[in-house]
């Protein structure tokens, strides 16, 4: 709900997106419907660098692709010199060569994985089912921020694993609605094992949730997760 008292945003945001180009388009939707703003100038300042040249993540942690730890430090320092102050990047894989220079950003980046696991926590203690691309689900990085707090994923059988992939695919195909077809009875049949929410955990499944007519109450949206955290920080 947008605030009744408005006032300017406290820092610029810089966005790394293009990993895929959807999803960063999406964030930024998000970031202008839910900015407390009643007018342009009470938005964000926000510099958007979209490089949907990245090298895949997912290929890069399963060995067989190029790192991109290079690429991703670089386009984050160009942000920074651009004059971000506050750093998002609405990719969940890319976190896990982020994680490696994190801490010699000049600026604050917000996470968007220790933001999603936070978010997750706050709507079912009780646990998540993970959803996200095969590289994040081998990497290790939701199980390793979420054991932080104690707190329980389930993941999806190998066959279920597969058909997330390929709805995440068809996202980055511009094909939401037919990855929202593909994901719908995946989740569905999730629910009849364990009655709990999604942990959209790559950023292109909350494009196909939208789409497959799931309630939105029972799903953790990264996208949304990172959104509110950046608006969290940038209004005080």
């Amino acid at each position: 709900m947008k605030s009744s008292s408005h006032k300017r945003p406290a820092k610029i945001l810089g966005v790394l997106g293009g990993m895929g180009p959807a999803a960063a388009a999406e964030f930024l939707r998000l970031l202008a419907l839910r900015a407390p703003a009643a007018t342009d100038q009470e938005h964000p300042v926000t510099y958007l660098l979209s490089d949907p040249t990245v090298p895949d993540r997912s290929r890069a942690i399963l060995g067989v692709g190029e790192d991109p730890t290079v690429v991703l430090e670089e386009r984050l320092l160009t942000l920074v010199r651009w004059g971000a102050e506050l750093l998002a990047v609405p990719c969940n894989t890319a976190h896990f060569f982020i994680d490696r220079f994190r801490d010699r950003l000049p600026v604050p980046l917000v996470h968007i994985i220790e933001e999603t696991v936070a978010a997750a926590v706050a709507i079912e203690p009780k646990g998540a089912w993970l959803l996200a691309t095969r590289g994040t689900m081998e990497s290790g990085l939701y199980q390793k921020y979420a054991e932080k707090r104690g707190y329980p994923l389930f993941t999806p059988s190998p066959e279920d694993q597969r058909t997330v992939q390929e709805s995440i695919e068809l996202v980055k195909a511009g094909r939401s609605d037919d990855g929202g077809v593909l994901l719908r009875p995946l989740v569905e049949r999730l629910w009849t094992v364990r009655d709990i929410p999604i942990c959209a955990a790559c950023t292109e499944l909350p494009l196909a949730y939208d789409a497959s007519g799931l309630p939105q109450d029972r799903t953790v949206s990264s996208l949304s997760a990172l959104c509110d955290a950046c608006l969290a920080i940038l209004y005080p």
